[in-house]
């Protein structure tokens, strides 16, 4: 396997125009935690295997636990999750599967627990990191 292309050299602008959202999210007061559930669970969901690597990396540095990285893709069935951790989640997966639509019911679940501003923010977070898998799964990215 090798990495098709090279975006980020191709199109330098475009890439930073993906980055630039990316340094907003980052600026944002979303938690570590919760940036880090954003981009594993869409990442696992969209099949992106060098943005797995990264960000479980990244979330073990920032301290979560092994227990749930690897319960992850099956948050609903544990107890391992708060609340705003389970919206964040489930809006993470209706967004990531956006063909689906967001339910109703998800939205206002994540409404019931995240102001108006943070949610904005969470679902930013989202959309970015669905943008960065699109570029690492047809670019092949490969992780280190």
């Amino acid at each position: 396997m090798k990495t098709r292309i090279h975006i980020d050299k191709l199109e330098p602008a475009g890439y930073n125009a993906i980055l630039g959202l990316e340094k907003f999210i980052e600026s944002t007061p979303l938690t570590r935690t919760h940036k880090e559930l954003i981009k594993i669970r869409a990442s696992q969901i969209n099949g992106c295997a060098f943005c797995i690597d990264m960000h479980t990396k990244e979330a073990r540095k920032a301290g979560e636990t092994e227990q749930r990285i690897y319960a992850l893709n099956a948050w609903r069935d544990t107890p391992f999750f708060t609340e705003e951790e389970r919206a964040i989640l489930a809006l993470t997966e209706e967004i990531t599967l956006i063909s689906n639509h967001v339910k109703d019911e998800t939205y206002e679940a994540a409404a019931k627990v995240l102001d108006e501003k943070y949610l904005a923010q969470v679902i930013l977070a989202i959309i970015t990191i669905n943008a960065w898998n699109r570029i690492g799964i047809s670019t092949n990215l490969i992780p280190a």
